[in-house]
C-alpha cells in the first residue's frame, strides 16, 4: 500500500510484470466498457507510448470530492464505477437528437475485484433508480443541492463524473477507488478494431429505437450491433431498463470470451489498433489516466474469466410513487454492499425478491 501526501494509504492501481519478450512486448491496457471489459493492447514505444497517452481522457474525482467519501478500505479489493454515457453530442448525434453537451449515464456498474484480481462481482445500477442523490459540485464553484428523492442517472446530467461516482459512493458505502467512461461511437471503434463478438440469440430481436434487427441463432456482430444490443429495451421483455441490463451482462461475457481467443497478441499492428481505440473511447479517473498506470490496472485483470464473474442487477422493486421507476430493496440492497465490503460473494437471496425482468434473461447465450 502507498501513502497519499497527508499520510492516507491508498490502494496501487495495479501490480507490475515483467514485460513478455519478443512480440508479446507490448502495452496492454484494460477498458470495461458501458456494458464490458476489453483487454486492450498496443506495441512499441516512444511516439506510440505519447499518441496513446494523448488519446486519453480524466477527470479528478478526489479533488472534486475532498473528504466527504467512505473510508479507504483496504483488504485487497478494488472497487470501480464503470459508466456508459448517453451524451448526443458531437459523433454521438446518430442516436437521437443533439441534447447540447449533457448526458445521463445509460448504462452503470460497480465492478468489485476481490482480493488477488482472479475473481469479480458486478452490480448494474438501473438507470431508473429512485434513489436519495447527494448535494454535488456542478463547477465554477457551485453546488446542485441534491434530494431525497431523484433518478439515478440524473446525477451524471447535474454534475457529471464526480456527482455519479458520489452517489454510488452514498448509495453503497462503498468508496470508489477509479472510474472509467465509455462513449457511444467509442465502444463501436473497439468492437470493430476487435473483429466483431459473436452471440447466439434463443429468439429473433428487433428493435427500431436502437436500430437492431437479429434473428435467433449464432450472430456475429459488429460494432454497430453490439451498440445496438447493449442499448436494446423495446426489443426484449416488457420493455424495461431491467431487460437490457440483462442483455448487457450476458455480452460482457461473450466480449471477455471473444477477447481471450482472439490471438491479438501476435498481431502487434492489431495490438495498437486496439489500444488507439480503447484510449480514445475512456475518460478515467486521474490515477489511471495515463498508459503506465493503465497497465498495471490491465495486468491485474488478466486472470479474470467470464465463469469468474458473478453479475446481479440491484435488488429493487417497483416504485410506489410512479409505476415507470424502480426503488431499491432495502434489506436485500445491503446485503449486497455489506458483501462487498467485507470482500465475499454476494449472496443468492439478495436478488430473490427483485423485481427483474426474467423473461429477458434468456434471450442472449454465450
Amino acid at each position: 500500500m502507498t501513502e497519499d501526501s497527508k499520510g492516507r494509504g491508498r490502494r496501487a492501481a495495479g501490480r507490475r510484470r515483467r514485460k513478455p519478450a519478443g512480440r508479446r512486448r507490448a502495452l496492454v491496457i484494460a477498458a470495461w466498457s458501458a456494458a464490458a471489459v476489453v483487454l486492450l493492447g498496443g506495441a512499441g514505444l516512444g511516439y506510440f507510448y505519447f499518441k496513446l497517452n494523448g488519446n486519453l481522457k480524466t477527470v479528478d474525482i478526489d479533488q472534486a470530492l475532498g473528504t466527504d467519501r467512505p473510508a479507504n478500505v483496504d483488504n485487497g479489493s478494488m472497487d470501480i464505477l464503470v459508466l456508459g454515457s448517453d451524451s448526443r453530442g458531437g459523433a454521438n448525434g446518430a442516436y437521437g437528437q443533439d441534447d447540447g453537451g449533457s448526458a445521463r449515464s445509460d448504462t452503470a456498474m460497480i465492478v468489485h475485484l476481490y482480493e488477488g484480481h482472479q475473481k469479480a462481482s458486478v452490480v448494474s445500477i438501473p438507470r431508473d433508480t429512485m434513489t436519495s442523490r447527494p448535494e454535488c459540485p456542478t463547477g465554477k464553484g457551485k453546488s446542485d443541492p441534491g434530494g431525497k428523492r431523484r433518478q439515478f442517472n440524473e446525477a451524471y446530467t447535474v454534475g457529471g463524473a464526480a456527482c455519479a461516482v458520489k452517489t454510488v459512493e452514498k448509495m453503497s458505502g462503498i468508496r470508489m477507488d477509479h472510474y472509467i467512461e465509455v462513449d457511444f461511437t467509442g465502444f463501436k471503434k473497439i468492437i470493430d478494431t476487435l473483429g466483431g463478438v459473436q452471440v447466439t440469440t434463443t429468439k429473433p430481436i428487433k428493435d427500431e429505437y436502437s436500430h437492431l434487427d437479429l434473428p435467433a441463432g449464432p450472430n456475429q456482430l459488429n460494432g454497430e450491433q453490439a451498440l445496438g444490443l447493449v442499448r436494446t429495451r423495446h426489443g426484449v421483455g416488457d420493455g424495461g431498463d431491467l431487460g437490457r441490463i440483462q442483455l448487457q451482462q450476458a455480452f460482457i461475457k461473450a466480449l471477455i470470451k471473444q477477447v481471450k481467443g482472439v490471438g491479438v497478441f501476435d498481431n502487434p499492428k492489431k495490438l495498437f489498433d486496439l489500444a488507439d481505440a480503447g484510449t480514445k473511447a475512456l475518460t478515467t479517473d486521474k490515477a489511471l489516466g495515463d498508459v503506465k498506470s493503465l497497465v498495471g490496472f490491465a495486468q491485474s485483470l488478466q486472470g479474470i474469466d467470464a465463469q469468474d464473474m458473478q453479475m446481479i442487477t440491484l435488488p429493487v422493486t417497483t416504485d410506489a410513487l410512479d409505476a415507470n421507476r424502480v426503488t431499491p430493496l432495502q434489506k436485500e440492497s445491503k446485503m449486497v454492499w455489506d458483501a462487498l465490503l467485507a470482500d465475499r460473494p454476494i449472496p443468492a437471496e439478495a436478488t430473490v425478491n427483485s423485481t427483474g425482468d426474467k423473461s429477458a434473461a434468456g434471450t442472449v447465450v454465450q
